[in-house]
């Protein structure tokens, strides 16, 4: 196989024909381009586990050994960033298949190794010999700048959070709890990662759905009945979007709000023990307190303060957008006094778009056919980013209809990085939708700059044998979302991997990907790739991207009520301050579900499957907080004459936003990127919210 010639030779930016081509084109521009290699069976994976953790025991050594004349960044501070890439690997990977893998050994060798991981990670923290190198190299006071400081700051605060600055006797009763802790949080994940709950409905209780669905003989049984899963997103959300059945939704409902109750409402209980037990240890109130000090709120009670604010501010709107909805059952039912329970809402929203917007959501499906989507969406960020991708064909599957990527700088032709895209269902694979990192980017000691690898791993509708995959608005937004993660990591010129592309503060993540969502919504965007896939030249009416956008405000409110109530009972339960006196987790999360939403499901455990009470424990407010920021970071493409079509907007996003990740103050970056302090006022305005006449709460931001 031919490969690149020197730049002089030939131009940088020609047309690329393999992965082998890319990599000596990334060679010529001073970076590294790799993927992962997967193992294939549990032996090598354990044995990959056990090579990489003893590696990195021997660097950790060689770092403890060190002479204290002979201490530098290098040799200390930057050896902890540099020997923990090579051990990230090993996990990211471990981690991918323990979440993807269709044979159930590989994924139960790895939860255990994963588990493993974590507890040497744990321990990391507490080598006693090597933070009195780390601390040793930190007396010398030395003169940092820029992201080196940056490094030393933050691995200096690392170690106290960890409890470095405890008696010995108290430090080592914090490492052993977290290594119990990080054992119990794995088996949660798993245990709703393995949940499943199938099914079986008459085609009558299934009257409403759209007939593409019906039409999937894969949902079909022996009897001829139909056989849902209450643990796939999109089989869960098109019945309870479009179930005419009261029985039938609340059937549904209660299968998903039970899922993994029998195992993990104990476990949580424990997870919440420890965590405040170690929030003590380390000098915190609570473990909120703890978990926010590093984000933008900063603590706890600042994180409560915007939940409850915004909550009291939509109150009046999602009041009426209730009532709307039980106007609507009311009607349908013939029950005067009818009443809008949980299972009721998502439907009850989508008549309501029917009837007062005259949009029909699943008919929209036929404007997006999946492969449609998908090129479109990288037209268009290839177009605002000024970047190319190209398919290449992976050397490793681990499922046939995995595809992999190459972005590119479509300008110098310079590679930046792969992505894997897995995005249908399947047995035993993760369920809901999310980007996983595999390779960090990072400035490697060579001097090369190791570009990144990352995978999205989503759940769309399973194409038909005779038509595409088609998906609902609602479904693309997420696709939009979700690659902007990967854009986030993929296009990350930060020098160490702490500091790598989405490793930025968790109430700030969201945001780049939150605001890329603007994009489905405005129609000349949609016109650069929706069509019907039965017919090319039908479009989606301009009429209809209005009547969505009302759609959208008539029913805002519930959405966010919805959110504050899960981000409420987060932080409430982690705001416990007494070990001693946890709280019945069960009581207190039904409590604010109904209290800020509506009441689930009697007999239900709505908590035991909410998976981000262990990835953003004290956290999950921060997909509002972020929100707020991509509603503000939007009105700068919004305002501009090319719109969301501004090339010279979009590159300020890389350099200001994606190229830095977390290597300086993401509130900098944010300014950097406004070109003004941030406000809150679009975001306000985008919920429904007279601003000019509210007098604002939010002092605080």
């Amino acid at each position: 196989m031919t490969e690149v010639q020197s730049p002089k030779s030939k131009p940088l930016n020609r047309p690329l024909t393999s992965f082998s081509e890319a990599q000596s084109r990334a060679t010529a521009a001073g970076s590294r381009l790799e993927l992962p290699c997967f193992e294939t069976d549990p032996k090598s994976l354990k044995d990959s586990m056990d090579e990489t953790i003893r590696n990195a025991n021997q660097r950790l050594d060689a770092i403890a050994d060190l002479s204290r004349d002979s201490l530098t960044f290098e040799n200390t501070i930057r050896e902890l960033d540099d020997l923990l890439h090579p051990a990230n690997l090993t996990a990211n990977r471990t981690y991918l298949i323990k979440e993807t893998h269709p044979h159930a050994a590989m994924r139960d060798q790895a939860t255990e190794l994963i588990k493993e991981f974590q507890g040497w990670a744990v321990g990391l923290d507490y080598r006693e010999d090597v933070y009195r190198t780390i601390r040793a190299y930190a007396d010398t006071k030395p003169k940092l700048e820029g992201e080196d400081q940056r490094l030393f700051d933050d691995t200096l605060r690392d170690y106290r959070r960890a409890g470095l600055e405890l008696p010995p006797a108290e430090r080592a009763e914090v490492e052993k709890l977290r290594k119990k802790l990080s054992l119990i949080a794995t088996d949660f994940d798993t245990n709703i990662t393995q949940a499943t709950a199938t099914l079986e409905f008459t085609r009558e209780d299934l009257e409403g759905l759209p007939q593409d669905f019906l039409d999937q003989e894969d949902l079909r049984n022996e009897n001829r009945n139909y056989e849902l899963q209450a643990n796939i997103t999109w089989h869960f959300v098109t019945v309870m979007e479009n179930a005419k059945s009261e029985a039938t939704r609340k059937r549904m409902k209660v299968a998903r709000y039970s899922l993994a109750a029998d195992k993990n409402i104990g476990l949580f209980n424990e997870i919440l023990r420890l965590r405040t037990l170690i929030a003590n240890k380390l000098g915190y109130r609570s473990w909120a307190d703890y978990k926010t000090e590093t984000k933008m709120a900063g603590n706890g009670a600042t994180a409560i303060q915007f939940l409850k604010d915004l909550n009291e501010a939509l109150t009046a709107k999602f009041e009426a957008e209730l009532e709307s909805f039980r106007a609507i059952k009311a009607a349908e039912t013939g029950v005067a006094n009818a009443t809008i329970n949980i299972w009721d809402w998502r439907y009850y929203a989508n008549q309501l778009k029917k009837q007062r917007c005259a949009v029909n959501t699943e008919q929209l499906r036929s404007y997006f056919p999946y492969e449609r989507a998908l090129d479109g969406m990288f037209r268009i960020y290839e177009r605002i980013f000024e970047l190319s991708f190209l398919e290449l064909e992976a050397p490793y599957k681990w499922t046939d209809d995995l595809q992999l990527f190459l972005a590119s700088d479509a300008k110098t032709g310079e590679p930046l990085g792969t992505f894997y895209l897995d995005m249908f269902p399947r047995k035993g694979k993760f369920n809901h939708f999310a980007q996983f990192g595999l390779i960090d980017g990072k400035r490697l000691p060579s001097g090369e700059y190791q570009r990144a690898c990352v995978a999205l791993i989503c759940n769309f509708p399973t194409p038909p044998d005779d038509k595409p995959s088609l998906l609902s608005h609602n479904e693309v937004e997420t696709l939009f979302h979700e690659f902007g993660h990967a854009l986030h990591s993929l296009l990350t010129q930060a020098n160490y991997s702490r500091f790598s592309g989405t490793s930025v503060p968790s109430d700030f993540v969201e945001a780049p990907s939150q605001m890329l969502e603007n994009w489905i919504w405005d129609q000349e965007v949609l016109d650069t790739f929706t069509a019907d896939y039965r017919d090319d030249s039908k479009k989606i009416p301009a009429d209809i991207i209005d009547r969505l956008k009302e759609a959208r405000l008539a029913t805002i409110g519930t959405f966010y009520r919805r959110q504050l109530s899960f981000g409420l009972l987060d932080l409430e339960l982690h705001s416990v301050s007494d070990p001693n006196a946890i709280p019945d987790v069960l009581e207190v999360s039904e409590r604010i579900i109904a209290n800020i939403f509506l009441p689930s499901p009697e007999g239900t455990a709505f908590v035991a499957n909410f998976g981000h009470l262990t990835g953003y424990d004290a956290g999950y407010y921060g997909y509002a907080w972020a929100d707020a920021i991509a509603a503000d970071m939007a009105t700068i493409f919004e305002e501009s004459p090319q719109r969301y079509f501004d090339t010279t907007i979009g590159r300020r996003l890389r350099d200001e936003i994606y190229a830095p990740g977390n290597s300086r103050d993401v509130n900098e970056s944010i300014e950097k990127f406004l070109g003004r302090p941030r406000s809150l006022k679009p975001f306000l305005k985008s919920v429904g919210i007279d601003v000019e006449n509210w007098e604002n709460p939010f002092f605080y931001w």
